[in-house]
């Protein structure tokens, strides 16, 4: 009974956590018009770190609450979930190949390689500290400064079109930037003490939970904008999407939550999970030099994952 309570709380949390969130970017984006601001550096700034907002806050209060052991997970775990799981997804449900664009070849997918490299140096000795995290947090920064100084017209090509006028106030939105915020932060709170209780009640660490459970929960609103970017023919977006968020899990979110205390990287992350991500990001790297990804490709992305789900939770 306390599992199947603890597992309602969780699916409910999260909900809260994804809608909020998207209201939050919402308003964001509109404040960002409002004042001015690019459609690129928008889509840059604002929607990039909007979707990854969940996974953020999340990693803040973990740390906070002394469970640092699920922020690797769930950065690790979210990863995967983009990569394997979402552009798998949206591939697949495509039913035509993914052309890539030379950004996402020679900038992005470079960047994300990067990017995992980092995180592997610096989980390998089983915990990431302030320093170590700095480091991630001024690659990131160099990230963006790029993204934005090459904001040309190619690259606003494949960025979402602006959004009609609205009768909307700026006041309305700054209520609704400040309603969803404090959303996110109650409803992270309880995605992270269900989380723990639902580790509890299963008998497995908090760091296997958040690898499973967590990323695929938290990378939602992820799948929800590359599928639909897919759909509407900008799979190039998609592939944007998915990257960029991977580059900020790796980078922002352990520099960002290292400020609140050291992160402890548990043994079961490190002998299978952690060497699993960096194949992975190596596949993904390989798969890509063509510049293209097929409907069978994304099957196979999809397939990956269900290995790797099944062998962390001992399905398999």
């Amino acid at each position: 009974m306390d599992l199947m309570i603890a597992l309602a709380i969780f699916v409910v949390s999260v909900g809260l956590l994804i809608a909020s969130a998207k209201f939050f970017t919402g308003a964001a984006e509109t404040l960002g018009y409002r004042f001015g601001l690019s459609s690129f550096v928008v889509g840059v700034v604002i929607v990039s770190v909007g979707t990854s907002l969940p996974e953020l806050i999340s990693a803040i209060l973990s740390v906070r609450s002394g469970s640092s052991e699920i922020v690797p997970g769930n950065i690790i775990g979210s990863s995967l979930s983009n990569i394997l799981f979402v552009l798998g997804l949206t591939v697949v449900l495509s039913q035509s190949r993914i052309d890539l664009g030379a950004q996402y070849i020679y900038i992005d997918l470079n960047y994300l390689a990067g990017a995992a490299l980092m995180v592997i140096v610096t989980m390998f000795d089983g915990v990431v500290n302030i320093s170590e995290a700095v480091i991630g947090l001024l690659a990131y920064g160099a990230y963006v400064f790029y993204l934005l100084r090459a904001g040309n017209a190619n690259a606003a090509s494949d960025a979402l079109p602006h959004p009609p006028e609205t009768s909307r106030s700026l006041g309305w939105a700054v209520g609704v930037l400040i309603v969803s915020g404090v959303v996110i932060f109650f409803s992270a709170n309880q995605t992270v003490d269900s989380l723990g209780k639902i580790a509890e009640s299963l008998g497995v660490s908090k760091a296997i939970v958040s690898v499973t459970l967590l990323s695929i929960g938290t990378t939602l609103p992820e799948c929800v904008v590359s599928v639909s970017a897919a759909r509407a023919g900008k799979a190039g977006l998609a592939v944007g999407n998915v990257l960029g968020s991977c580059i900020f899990n790796a980078l922002m979110i352990p520099g960002v939550a290292s400020l609140f205390g050291s992160l402890s990287v548990p043994s079961e992350l490190l002998h299978f999970s952690l060497p699993f991500y960096a194949a992975v990001i190596l596949f993904f790297y390989l798969l890509t030099q063509d510049k293209k990804i097929s409907p069978f490709e994304g099957a196979l992305l999809l397939l990956i994952y269900a290995l790797f789900m099944g062998k962390v939770a001992n399905l398999l």
